[in-house]
């Protein structure tokens, strides 16, 4: 895009996805459902944890944030995006804009360190048992939780702080439903290095080093449940870790999609589509993997149904 106009933009007008007007109330309505969902969903897994003592453990302790942090990143993108699928001149201001980008980030970079979490977590239940109890008790559990989301929001800061020094001189127009960091680099008319050295290198340090965290620990954890001389033995203890091996499955193949797929080689258009896969698709399915694979949450369903169940009769009794 030539960068002509020398003012300095104050709006933002957010293309979203102009190739659906045929089918807006379709496209509205299919975004609304998933938002829900999502909404519901984690939050059922938050209520859930709560609710029933069983679940009073580490690994699900984590599971709630790792909820809270999908929750995050639906609400800061899903309801703009279903206003924009209704009003095609989707015009927002600068400042939430970076707002926008600013959150979805901390959710992105909060998933991936508490995913790195609770592998540890695995690791440590499945290969160091003796010592599990020990180590990931209360305290520890919290501070690593605290440690998660303020270096989420302490390290994001960083070059999003950055970019808000650049000089953006227009066009105003983002061809994206949301504010990503290359769509809005592109409105810039400074020299943007600085900004793609600081976000490569925290990426190495919060996204790739982790990634290498899981892997390596995910071989140990493996190779362990290898050696368990039981059949059920080695399928008690992969389940404890199956639901956690999909999500981050999910989470990673998303992540690879998107930003090893050379994107100047492809459209606009299939860059917002392949987005998707991680603003709207990966917190729709956390919650769905663990609860269709996990036995403790479905029994815990379980549970609250029943006593629901119970309430009403217990005050038809006293009636």
């Amino acid at each position: 895009m030539q960068k002509t106009n020398l003012t300095a933009i104050t709006t933002i007008h957010l293309l979203g996805f102009q190739d659906t007007y045929r089918v807006t109330f379709l496209v509205f309505f299919l975004f609304f459902v998933v938002y829900l969902v999502t909404i519901f969903g984690n939050l059922l897994i938050i209520t859930l944890v709560s609710y029933s003592r069983n679940l009073h453990t580490p690994m699900y302790f984590f599971l709630t944030q790792l909820s809270v942090s999908d929750i995050l990143l639906a609400t800061d993108i899903l309801p703009n995006m279903l206003h924009a699928v209704v009003v095609k001149d989707n015009m927002i201001s600068f400042t939430d804009c970076i707002a926008q980008f600013y959150f979805f980030d901390v959710s992105e970079t909060t998933d991936c360190l508490l995913l790195t979490v609770m592998c540890y977590d695995r690791y440590l239940a499945i290969c160091q048992p003796l010592h599990y109890t020990y180590i990931v008790n209360h305290q520890f559990c919290h501070r690593m939780v605290m440690v998660t989301w303020m270096t989420s929001a302490c390290v994001v800061l960083i070059h999003t702080l950055t970019i808000t020094k650049l000089n953006f001189c227009g066009p105003n127009i983002i061809d994206h439903f949301f504010c990503d960091l290359d769509p809005i680099l592109q409105l810039s008319c400074s020299d943007i290095t600085v900004v793609e050295i600081e976000v490569t290198m925290l990426s190495s340090l919060l996204v790739v080093i982790p990634f290498f965290i899981i892997l390596i620990s995910y071989v140990y954890i493996i190779f362990t449940i290898l050696q368990i001389p039981s059949i059920t033995g080695r399928q008690k203890a992969f389940s404890t870790c199956s639901s956690h091996l999909a999500v981050v499955s999910m989470y990673y193949g998303t992540l690879l999609c998107v930003y090893l797929v050379p994107n100047r080689n492809l459209s606009w258009n299939i860059s917002k589509y392949l987005s998707l896969l991680y603003t709207v698709v990966t917190p729709l399915m956390n919650p769905i993997v663990y609860s269709l694979r996990n036995k403790d949450l479905q029994s815990a369903v379980g549970k609250v149904f029943s006593d629901l169940y119970k309430i009403p009769r217990n005050q038809q009794w006293l009636m």
